[in-house]
């Protein structure tokens, strides 16, 4: 608790000035009534009464107010260790009530705060527990049907220990996502920049998923071609990582026969703005401020049609992130998609034709 002492001499002056006028009335009146009404008299006696006034009030708030006013002071700053010292205790009831209504308001703020990120943590820890069992009961279930009896059938047993194989790596891809989402978050993930043309490496991504797209006929293109290199500076290998993400959603989530298109635009400060657009089933608006949350999902049925580890675009947002870029999304329902997301475009350098050049 901080032992100095502010002050206030507010309550003390007003309350002498309103004790002397009162009684300097009084005394003028009884005076006039006697027909002894003398004005130095009054003056003197206004001016005694507002000294010795001021000095009794002065001194009964120092003693009487004060010793209430610091406990109050004490209650803050055991429960708020940021202020301890920062400011004098005070006697002035309105800076007082301002300083307890800034702590109110302060504490209701994180009461605020503390209630989201434990609904939020309710819902991530139930939504970690729906990932994980299914693929755990389905490992399980394999398992027991084989030491039930089933080992001994050799067409059943390769089967069932496929299926189990399977749910063991959906197990692994899930913790991995989670791995690298925490050290995303916790920023304990280095970036290894370097200038890579940006054009060639969304090729190389349509390339590695022109087989899962062709299952559903889903055309994956540039809006226009690209005669020359679009050179960026960034981390290659999760710069692909983001665009196989959001390339991978489109294809899951794309009508039949549709089209996943990538445009690449120069925006100003030299950057480059990255778009994949689809043509698909769209998101809801309701949905768009938590889209990138942790197994956030948007069908609340939970019903898992495609694979994956609901972890995608929330790493896909803390990659773009820590590259100190942004990432959008808009979005029509029944309409389509777009994700798009920044880049530094590396600078160009004027050549100099040394052929030219006189000695």
């Amino acid at each position: 608790m901080a032992e100095n002492f502010k002050r206030s001499y507010r309550f003390a002056y007003l309350s002498s000035l309103y004790i002397t006028i009162i009684l300097t009335l009084l005394v003028s009146v009884f005076l006039y009534i006697q027909e002894q009404l003398n004005f130095l008299f009054v003056i003197g006696f206004s001016v005694l009464c507002y000294g010795v006034a001021f000095l009794i009030i002065q001194y009964r708030v120092q003693k009487f107010i004060y010793r209430r006013v610091r406990k109050i002071y004490d209650d803050i700053e055991m429960l708020d260790m940021d202020t301890r010292g920062e400011s004098p205790v005070t006697t002035d009831m309105r800076t007082l009530i301002k300083e307890v209504e800034k702590f109110a308001q302060k504490r209701k703020t994180e009461i605020e705060t503390l209630k989201i990120r434990e609904d939020y943590r309710k819902e991530f820890m139930g939504n970690v527990s729906h990932e994980l069992k299914t693929p755990l009961f389905t490992v399980q279930g394999y398992v027991l049907t084989l030491l039930d009896g089933a080992k001994n059938d050799p067409v059943i047993l390769d089967k069932y220990l496929n299926r189990a194989n399977k749910g063991v790596e959906r197990l692994i891809y899930i913790v991995k996502d989670l791995d690298m989402i925490t050290k995303l978050e916790v920023g304990d993930l280095n970036l290894n920049y370097t200038n890579f043309d940006i054009v060639e490496l969304v090729q190389s991504v349509f390339d590695l998923f022109e087989m899962k797209a062709a299952k559903k006929n889903i055309a994956l293109t540039f809006d226009m071609n690209y005669q020359t290199p679009i050179l960026v500076h960034a981390d290659k290998e999760r710069i692909q990582q983001v665009l196989s993400n959001l390339i991978v959603n489109s294809i899951k989530y794309g009508k039949e026969d549709g089209t996943t298109e990538v445009s690449i635009e120069n925006l100003i400060r030299n950057k480059v703005i990255i778009r994949v657009t689809d043509n698909g089933e769209g998101i809801a608006q309701a949905h768009i401020p938590r889209l990138f949350e942790r197994f956030y999902r948007v069908d609340k049925s939970g019903s898992r049609k495609e694979g994956g580890s609901g972890l995608g675009l929330a790493i896909v947002k803390h990659i773009i992130e820590a590259h100190h870029e942004r990432i959008y999304v808009e979005s029509d329902y029944r309409i389509g998609s777009e994700f798009s997301f920044t880049l530094e475009k590396v600078k160009k350098f004027p050549v100099v034709d040394v052929s030219t050049k006189t000695t």
